[in-house]
């Protein structure tokens, strides 16, 4: 089976550019915000599409300087790749120290994503941290993209056409992706992951590409025990909500781990924690999600 010609792909700095261009919001009145379509998308919106926009519409109410250290986020309805998304911000809380934003974003008049995002100013206190797991680094590790040209052979059409699907964040896994093995194995998986192009000095279009990120390759992770992964066709899988903690300052197009864990699965959903590390080994970002893993057939 023949790739796609490289001609055909867009540059890592295009793809960048779309990334960046997609997670903008344009301001329509007071508060009221539109995110764009994704450039060529076809579907079901990708969950951290509308995460990292409802978080840049919140950062763009913040009017003195606090940064986001939480985010707390409902899936409610699949999202429509046709369509543009709309986004009311509340106001709820503006403090001293902290502040609280409340964003809605809907599609033909319908809430499709609630959610919350508090920031804080910068200040000093006690600190501590987990410590990062001992993994091989990034550049001893194939990408995904490798796996699907390496062993085609032993992937669907589907899958195949998936994995080589040119992406703005690169991503390396650790160990042999499930799609190759459905080996069951522990729910434990980390991944290494990056923007394929530098990302200009805006630490907050780092911060929503993060969030963007942040909902690739967790919810797999409680498939693990089942020897399954969401490119099944009898799966059926989908984000029900989503929290993001944000800790340290980081840059997207330098290699970030991914270390998650699921403790527990149970009644067609799978529950799954993230920590998010430099390759220095500081903890910059926590995530827990839980999800939709129904199996079909």
């Amino acid at each position: 089976m023949n790739d796609v010609p490289a001609t055909a792909h867009p540059t890592p700095e295009a793809m960048i550019a779309d990334l960046t261009a997609l997670l903008d919001v344009e301001a329509l009145d007071r508060d009221l915000y539109r995110g764009p379509r994704k450039k060529g998308g076809v579907g079901r919106i990708f969950g951290g599409q509308v995460i990292g926009q409802a978080l840049m519409a919140a950062i763009r109410s913040i009017e003195d300087g606090k940064i986001p250290h939480s985010l707390h986020a409902y899936f409610m309805r699949p999202g429509d790749e046709d369509l543009p998304i709309i986004f009311r911000v509340e106001r709820d809380f503006d403090g001293g120290s902290f502040a609280n934003r409340r964003v809605i974003a809907m599609q033909k008049g319908q809430a499709i994503l609630n959610f919350t995002a508090s920031f804080q100013k910068t200040e000093e206190g006690l600190a501590h941290m987990s410590a990062m797991p001992d993994v091989r680094p990034p550049e001893e590790l194939p990408s995904t993209v490798d796996y699907a040209r390496n062993h085609g052979d032993l992937l669907s059409a589907q899958v195949r056409s998936f994995l080589l699907r040119p992406g703005a964040i690169e991503l390396r896994p650790v160990k042999e992706p499930i799609f190759l093995t459905q080996r069951k194995t522990d729910p434990v998986n980390q991944c290494w992951f990056r923007a394929v192009a530098p990302v200009r000095d805006d630490p907050r279009l780092h911060q929503v590409m993060l969030a963007y990120a942040s909902d690739m390759v967790l919810l797999g992770t409680s498939l693990l025990p089942h020897g399954l992964h969401f490119l099944m066709g009898k799966m059926q899988t989908a984000s029900l909500d989503h929290a993001l903690w944000l800790h340290e300052d980081f840059r997207i197009d330098d290699w970030l781990l991914y270390s998650t864990d699921s403790p527990w699965a149970g009644h067609g959903r799978g529950f799954t924690r993230g920590s998010i590390f430099t390759r220095q080994g500081k903890l910059i970002a926590s995530v827990a999600q839980e999800g939709l893993i129904r199996q079909r057939g």
